[in-house]
């Protein structure tokens, strides 16, 4: 009888298992409120086809300062960071559309371009791009330039975020982007 006391709790602890399984799968999706399942997005390339600008748009140029390393007690030591590239759609209604993303180091030189073509962010979604720690190529000076657009005024937020340590230490802290001109 010992026994099979023994297999029941067995097998409903798997049974229990299985179920937070389940319940941890299914809540990898969010849900709209038609009730239509919404993929969460986590890559850092949105495959998109976009109408190109009109001229009922606008292209503005956003610069955003990183810190891919910072100086640390004089200036021949230096301490790497992992910087992120924060970029958010703030409105409820309208697509932002992204012509360009270069990344340039301290010297102004073009490191990397990040689009081959444009993309869009739909209302209220982000995209982040990382260059890693052991990324050096960027420099204490380095920096985004973004090119974006939208048919609707719109105020999307560009932001970069630094995080770094000194031996058991952590620290954090981010820049925003200016707007340098609309043409």
């Amino acid at each position: 009888m010992k026994l099979n006391n023994t297999v029941l709790k067995k097998n409903r602890l798997n049974l229990g298992l299985l179920c937070i399984f389940f319940c941890v799968a299914a809540s990898c999706k969010q849900s709209r409120s038609d009730g239509q399942p919404v993929e969460i997005l986590d890559n850092h390339t949105l495959d998109r086809s976009i109408v190109e600008t009109t001229n009922d748009t606008l292209l503005h140029e956003v610069y955003v300062p990183i810190y891919s390393d910072i100086y640390n007690q004089t200036r021949d030591t230096r301490t790497l960071l992992t910087a992120t590239l924060s970029i958010r759609n703030t409105s409820i209604r309208d697509s932002l559309f992204i012509a360009k993303i270069d990344y340039f180091n301290t010297a102004g030189d073009l490191v990397r371009s990040y689009l081959d073509k444009p993309i869009y962010l739909k209302p209220m979604e982000s995209i982040d791009y990382v260059i890693e720690q052991q990324d050096t190529s960027g420099g204490s000076g380095a920096n985004f330039m973004i090119d974006w657009y939208s048919k609707k005024p719109l105020q999307p937020l560009f932001q970069a975020v630094m995080v770094g340590g000194l031996g058991s230490q952590a620290f954090s802290f981010t820049t925003e982007g200016i707007e340098m001109e609309s043409y």
